[in-house]
């Protein structure tokens, strides 16, 4: 078996999880589940980024040790993970001792690149990143961040010699070695690498990270920068400085899934890190664009931060997994809307898919339909090539819009062929046999969909596939009922 090693960005644990988080979560999952069914030994790997600044203030905010509060959301984001039926096979979290050791040791292999010296400048705490005055707005405020100033901060930290990587960072980006889907983000970063890197800070005081977080090794006045542990978590969950069989067989990853706002940080520091410890370098990036809601910039000041688990329990899982991958690009921003969610649910999936499995189910009851075993398998997958392509280059949109080509393709067969109007005929009649062909087609077409909707919709694909397996195929309450 190929090994495929994937995972999501690290999410701050600063807040619990919204909409945001759960698309990502979800686009990560149908990844893992395509690679398992051509066959790939697959391990996915979130965690949580628990030594930022952030964290420690909101825990302020909250009135809570931090402790007690990153313990708290860090498991409403692997509780978030259950409720949208992601298989995470790690959860790695930022304050356990082996990330922290792991941390330690990568700093140490990467120390001949790094230096101390005292250090002026603008930091954005949403970010947790130095900007210079060129990167900001008109108001002097970062982009990802508008309506925040940024704090003016002086002190003596470690830097590292970013500079130093910036010709074999090119180079690897150009020549996709480090593959970055899709091409335009590509380009966004040659951009960024055109104005020339500059040695970034990687550690801050112990009086500005409140004690909290990574020691710096052999300086008890400093501990580590955020991303430069954060990124670290991608290897300390699959065993770096602690179980050196299972980094070897895992390391380097397949694919960083990501959004936007953190290539910089996994499309040029965290290259940098690793070229600098002498380790192996991750194959691709997939970045995605950011939600909208109703379109406007998802704010708990606007109060229009969505719970994605209250989404799941009202319309239900695959209803949401699929209002994702279908309705929203995986490349460019996209708006969230409860009204749209509904408009799709209803048109594409209570009227669309579930009406026809209702259909051809009733059908075959009716007609005493007799199932032969099913040779469908996981090969039907890879057999189809514009489905299988859309894949491959994370275009899942485009995937679920060729299998529900299958489903209106198949409705417009029933439609053609009355089977209703069949099943009025005289016993013995030819018309009446023709049934067998029509009804048996239309239950293959239906287990192919199944096999299909597998990484998207997977617990929707198990129903349809037992429902369409058994011998005798009954009816059912409905899949979707409208709302």
């Amino acid at each position: 078996m190929n090994k495929y090693y994937l995972t999501t960005a690290i999410p701050y644990v600063n807040a619990k999880p919204h909409v945001g988080h759960a698309l990502e979560f979800v686009q990560s999952d149908v990844i893992k589940r395509y690679r398992q069914i051509k066959g790939d030994e697959v391990l996915l790997l979130s965690g949580a980024d628990e030594n930022a600044i952030k964290n420690v203030q909101a825990a302020e905010s909250a009135g809570k040790e931090v402790l007690e509060f990153i313990d708290e959301n860090s498991k409403a984001f692997q509780d978030l993970a259950k409720k949208l039926n992601i298989e995470l096979d790690i959860f790695q979290r930022g304050s356990s001792d082996a990330h922290h050791k792991a941390s330690r040791k990568l700093w140490e292999l990467c120390l001949h690149d790094i230096y101390k010296k005292e250090y002026k400048g603008l930091y954005c705490t949403g970010c947790e990143l130095f900007y210079e005055k060129q990167e900001l707005n008109e108001k002097g405020e970062c982009f990802e961040h508008p309506g925040k100033q940024l704090d003016e901060i002086s002190e003596e930290n470690y830097f590292f010699k970013l500079s130093k990587y910036q010709k074999q960072i090119e180079e690897l980006i150009k020549s996709d070695k480090l593959k970055i889907y899709p091409e335009f983000r590509k380009n966004e970063v040659l951009g960024f690498l055109k104005e020339g890197l500059k040695d970034i800070s990687i550690s801050r005081s112990n009086q500005r990270a409140k004690n909290w977080g990574v020691k710096v090794p052999n300086d008890e006045t400093q501990r580590m920068y955020v991303w430069f542990d954060a990124l670290n978590i991608y290897q300390s969950g699959v065993g770096f400085n602690s179980d050196e069989k299972q980094y070897k067989k895992w390391w380097p990853a397949n694919l960083h899934v990501i959004g936007k706002g953190i290539i910089r940080f996994h499309a040029v520091y965290w290259p940098a890190f690793l070229l600098s410890a002498g380790l192996l370098l991750p194959k691709a990036l997939f970045v995605h664009g950011y939600f909208t809601v109703d379109g406007q910039k998802m704010s708990k000041s606007l109060g229009n931060v969505i719970d994605p688990i209250t989404l799941c329990e009202k319309y239900g899982t695959d209803a949401l997994r699929y209002y994702f991958l279908r309705e929203i690009s995986p490349f460019a921003d996209g708006d969230f809307s409860i009204k749209r969610l509904e408009e799709v649910y209803n048109a594409d999936l209570a009227n669309g898919l579930g009406n026809l499995i209702s259909r051809v189910a009733k059908l075959c009851e009716n007609a005493n339909f007799k199932q032969t075993p099913s040779e469908h398998n996981g090969h039907v997958i890879v057999e189809i090539d514009d489905y299988n392509k859309a894949l491959e280059e994370f275009r899942f949109n485009d995937a679920l819009f060729l299998i529900f080509q299958k489903i209106t393709k198949l409705d417009k067969y029933i439609n053609e062929e009355k089977p209703w109007e069949l099943l009025k005929q005289p016993a013995g009649s030819k018309k009446l046999q023709n049934i067998e062909n029509i009804l048996s087609h239309a239950v293959n077409q239906i287990q192919e969909i199944a096999i299909l909707l597998k990484p998207f919709m997977p617990s929707t694909s198990e129903k349809i596939t037992a429902q369409f397996s058994k011998a005798e195929i009954v009816s059912s309450i409905g899949l979707f009922p409208r709302i």
